[in-house]
């Protein structure tokens, strides 16, 4: 019997999550983009507004669900719904963002109790423009949250970095944590 997983995608505006499943998917992705219509529209033309949703299908037969969140805080609703019953989180950030470890901190504070009960890695995209200080950083701040510092310089437009990507995600996963006493 084929078993199916669940993983998220979360981050700031333009950090690449519908990319990156777009990247992964072996269907067409369900996307809820919408025109944006605040300061977002001065980095790109739309916004997903409800979730991106891809299927990776795995060689044994088993399969990957992929939800991507919105990147915006007004719609924080759906990142409770989207993270229930999930392995664990793929946290894209822009090495590019004028601050990204602050952008770091805001989605691991956002969604730590989810994170203490799965797995965190985080991707930094546009890391061309960031340097490679960007990840030197973000990797001390995970450090210091009492977070391991899997993070990695990645293009969001690569099947085979996203891959990278999941797959340190899934080796970063406890078996033992939840387990029954």
């Amino acid at each position: 019997m084929a078993s199916i997983y669940k993983l998220v995608f979360a981050g700031p505006v333009g950090a690449g999550k519908t990319t990156a499943i777009q990247s992964l998917s072996d269907i067409e992705v369900v996307r809820t983009e919408a025109n944006a219509s605040d300061d977002v529209k001065t980095l790109k033309k739309t916004t997903t507004v409800a979730m991106d949703y891809g299927l990776m299908k795995l060689a044994s037969g088993d399969q990957v669900r992929l939800y991507g969140t919105p990147g915006q805080k007004r719609f924080d609703f759906m990142w409770d719904i989207l993270t229930e019953n999930a392995l664990g989180l793929v946290l894209m950030l822009r090495g590019n963002s004028p601050d990204p470890v602050a952008d770091l901190r805001t989605y691991v504070t956002e969604f730590r109790d989810f994170i203490d009960r799965t797995s965190l890695v985080v991707g930094i995209t546009h890391s061309d423009q960031g340097g490679w200080q960007t990840r030197q950083m973000v990797s001390r701040e995970l450090v210091a949250m009492g977070l391991p510092p899997t993070a990695m310089d990645t293009d969001a437009r690569s099947r085979a970095h996203m891959a990278t990507l999941v797959k340190a995600l899934i080796y970063g996963i406890d078996p033992f944590n939840n387990a029954e006493e």
